[in-house]
């Protein structure tokens, strides 16, 4: 339970028993004397700061040799300081929503956003991603010099998908991994989370992609209906044991679909998440599960919001040309005919990785994208209530099976 702030005159002040420090690469961190704690947003504005520019005139930054702590030296007075003195200029780093412009649309390529930008050193594990969507965002990401961590079910098609970016670029090629990943299997999410987190200390970006649609009904090794756990329960377990993985640097994009707005959910139960076969049509299954990636990615920007972490949630495109319909030849076909009109895979991609990259989007959490642009999602996916009403059934499901 939150303890209320007491009253201040300055927004910008700290209440009692905080203090205000920095990192060696310049981003602002709150330290609570009251109870230990530490966190990246101000306790007051929920907003996070970095110091930037020069040292002042006559500061000079040092390693002290007992310690191995970064010092700043004022030259003139010979005053030391464990504290970074750009601190009284620290800038918020976070735009408010209302400021954000939009600079591409509907008609804008994945390439097209990352035009300029070197991600060299930046590491992204995506969901999904041999083909489709989730293989633009893969490839546009690694000719950019990301590293990619392709977590998918199929090592065969993955290594194939692998290979076609290495023909376009042997040294993106080179920065993409497999790891296994079977979402219809907690147990197989598990193993792929603990595989990550013995290879790698840091993950940028973290998208959940995949998704399956059009299914006929059909339960999953842990006894839950296929669409959901594939495109919801399986993505929670993942993200919550990577956490530690995750930083006040990275973002976790969460795929979507407009299709969460015809859900006709108003509160959840089990049933409701994993319907029984008399209850279950194909359709309705997909539009839930969409609504149930809006409100975890809702949910999850607002319980990690103090550790600085960013969470969104997008709709990639309309009856995107891709292997999501092949589960049904009458889908197949509808797909085919409106192909014409629809986005490419390049620019389905582009909503995903503007939320992956994008600068402006920095300390900004919790919103939902459309073309590259924010835009609000239903009313429904606003529920703070059926938001903390899908995590801790989530959090029961996964438990009950853990056993």
């Amino acid at each position: 339970m939150s303890v209320p702030l007491p009253e201040s005159d300055s927004e910008d002040e700290l209440p009692p028993a905080w203090e205000e420090r920095a990192t060696n690469d310049g981003f602002v961190y709150y330290v609570n004397h009251h109870d230990k704690s530490t966190q990246w947003t101000h306790p007051r504005t929920g907003k996070m700061k970095r110091v930037s520019g020069d040292l002042p005139l006559g500061w000079t930054k040092h390693v002290e040799e007992s310690t191995g702590k970064i010092i700043f030296l004022d030259e003139k007075t010979q005053r030391k300081s464990y504290t970074d003195p750009r601190l009284a200029f620290a800038v918020e780093e976070s735009a408010q929503v209302g400021e954000l412009r939009q600079r591409f649309d509907s008609g804008t390529s994945a390439l097209q956003v990352l035009h300029g930008r070197d991600l060299s050193g930046k590491v992204a594990l995506i969901t999904g991603c041999n083909a489709g969507i989730g293989f633009e965002t893969a490839r546009s990401l690694a000719l950019h010099g990301c590293e990619i961590i392709f977590a998918c079910r199929n090592e065969t098609a993955t290594k194939e998908a692998i290979e076609r970016i290495a023909k376009e670029k042997s040294t993106a090629g080179q920065k993409c991994s497999f790891v296994k990943l079977d979402l219809a299997s907690l147990e197989s999410t598990r193993e792929c989370a603990a595989q990550v987190k013995s290879r790698w200390k840091h993950l940028d970006m973290l998208i959940l992609n995949a998704g399956v649609f059009a299914l006929p009904y059909s339960t999953t090794e842990d006894g839950f209906e296929t669409t959901f756990q594939v495109s919801h329960l399986s993505h929670f377990l993942l993200t919550t044991l990577l956490s530690e993985l995750l930083d006040h640097t990275s973002r976790i994009v969460v795929v979507s679909s407009e299709s969460h707005r015809f859900s006709m959910l108003t509160k959840l139960s089990e049933s409701d998440l994993s319907p029984p076969p008399n209850k279950y049509w194909s359709m309705v299954a997909y539009n839930n599960a969409k609504l149930f990636n809006v409100l975890f990615a809702a949910e999850l920007a607002r319980r990690w919001k103090t550790r600085g972490i960013s969470v969104f949630s997008l709709h990639p495109g309309n009856m995107v040309s891709s292997q999501i319909a092949r589960n049904w030849w009458f889908y197949r076909v509808l797909f085919a005919l409106v192909r014409p009109f629809t986005k490419s895979l390049q620019q389905a991609a582009s909503t995903t990785i503007y939320c992956a990259t994008a600068h402006e989007l920095n300390g900004l959490t919790g919103l939902y994208f459309n073309n590259c642009y924010v835009c609000e999602p239903s009313g429904t996916s606003k529920s703070k209530r059926m938001q903390q009403s899908l995590w801790e059934l989530s959090e029961q499901l996964v438990e009950r099976v853990a056993k």
